[in-house]
């Protein structure tokens, strides 16, 4: 009997019980559509973070924190933590002592690899508005710290960071909130940020020139940039009256590296930032702290599918083992006439498997018909601000795989009826009534 024949009468022997061929197909579909799906989402989520990575750019750039703030930090923001409040500890939890000083600047100047080392300071401002429109909308400005970086720009043109002119890249929708009509109307339009006095708490106003204006990307995280222009009017105003002490403060800073060292070098440096008590992340790493609470997310789902797989193999056991008894005076003949027991075993494995693989392929069917229905639906509503996001995306080389594991647990299942009905003997199977 050729395997192309067993394949067949395997096939055939499955329809002999429609309802409970069935009902096993649909537990081991419900299990394996969970697993493509979630799967699918993590697939798009982390392909559009990596197009909006790509976009922006960044290769060589890397942010510079003191280490005891990313702590202090992740005590404060950490839930449901069962040691409760801390002590305070003016040596470890003062933001003075967390700042970082020109020698430790000069010190991450001289890691091996490190081009060149930028402190950064922390702007602030309370609203942004235009001559055109009184109303005053909420702004958060942010320096747009190396060269290196591109944003994705709607219209208009990327800020002059060096330039002496001080100009914003504003986020999509302030342009016709602030009267501009349009976002092409507001390129090259003057604005006026307020800022507050910090000594005086009193607001005043700087001019900027709007350069263009962003797409909505997941990067800028709500963030108008700035250059350094408006980043120093800015300062000049949140420092008024204070030393200069005050402003020479800083607890940030960026620098960029030789991207000819590659990943090994990055890990150096990292590591030789660490040894100076500062954490270095570049934009990979940030969004990759977003993609391990994805991934966490979606693994819990994955479990719940594998769930349904252990249930579904539990069925096909229960098919085999009704199938074996049922079809004992078929076995029976089949090992009067010559069958032996190589052949038996395969007989009820290609069964196990064909419930594996027809399961899966349903699972992978629906998984793009849903995808099909979804990422439409999904684009006009709840991810219209997001172009170029598609909700569910699938790994033909993932789905291939997954076919073959879950054909690989059918066949595992099968494995006990299957040995069952090779061991029978043959007169006593012709005798079964």
């Amino acid at each position: 009997m050729k395997l192309w024949d067993i394949i067949k009468s395997a096939n055939s022997n499955l329809l002999r019980n429609k309802g409970r061929t069935f009902l096993t197909i649909l537990a081991i579909f419900i299990g394996s559509f969970t697993i493509i799906l979630t799967s699918g989402i993590r697939t798009g989520v982390n392909d559009y973070i990596d197009v909006q990575l790509n976009s922006v750019g960044g290769e060589g750039y890397i942010e510079i924190m003191p280490k005891a703030m990313t702590e202090i930090m992740s005590s404060q923001m950490s839930l449901g933590s069962s040691s409760g409040p801390q002590e305070y500890n003016p040596d470890k939890n003062s933001l003075e002592m967390t700042a970082i000083s020109d020698s430790d600047l000069k010190k991450l100047r001289n890691i091996d690899g490190i081009e060149s080392v930028k402190p950064s300071q922390q702007i602030s401002a309370e609203y942004i508005v235009s001559s055109k429109n009184k109303t005053k909308f909420v702004v958060t400005p942010q320096a747009l710290p190396s060269d290196r970086i591109n944003l994705d720009i709607a219209t208009g043109r990327l800020i002059d960071i060096n330039g002496d002119r001080p100009e914003i890249n504003i986020l999509p929708g302030y342009a016709e909130a602030l009267g501009f009509g349009s976002d092409e109307g507001a390129v090259g339009q003057t604005v006026r940020i307020g800022v507050v006095e910090t000594a005086t708490m009193k607001t005043r106003e700087v001019e900027a020139t709007v350069a263009g204006v962003m797409n909505k990307s997941i990067i800028n995280m709500g963030r108008s940039w700035v250059n350094v222009a408006l980043e120093g009017k800015i300062l000049d105003v949140m420092y008024t009256n204070l030393p200069d002490s005050y402003r020479d403060r800083v607890y940030f800073a960026t620098a960029e590296w030789d991207t000819s060292l590659g990943d090994e070098g990055l890990k150096r440096i990292k590591d030789d930032m660490e040894k100076l008590g500062y954490v270095g992340m570049t934009f990979e790493d940030q969004v990759g702290m977003f993609k391990t609470f994805l991934d966490a997310i979606i693994l819990v789902f994955t479990i719940f599918g594998g769930v349904a797989l252990l249930a579904a193999s539990i069925g096909i056991i229960n098919t085999l083992f009704m199938a074996v008894q049922e079809r004992t005076r078929e076995i029976g003949l089949s090992k009067a006439m010559g069958l032996g027991r190589g052949k038996i075993f395969l007989m009820f494995s290609v069964e196990a498997i064909a419930l594996g693989f027809w399961g899966s392929a349903l699972g992978i069917g629906m998984a793009y018909l849903a995808r099909a229905i979804v990422n439409p639906i999904a684009s006009d509503t709840f991810l219209k601000d997001l172009p170029g996001f598609n909700l569910l995306q699938f790994d033909l080389k993932w789905l291939a795989g997954l076919v073959l594991l879950v054909m690989m647990i059918a066949f595992l299942a099968g494995t006990l009826p299957a040995r069952r009905a090779a061991k029978k003997d043959p007169i006593e199977a012709l005798r079964y009534e």
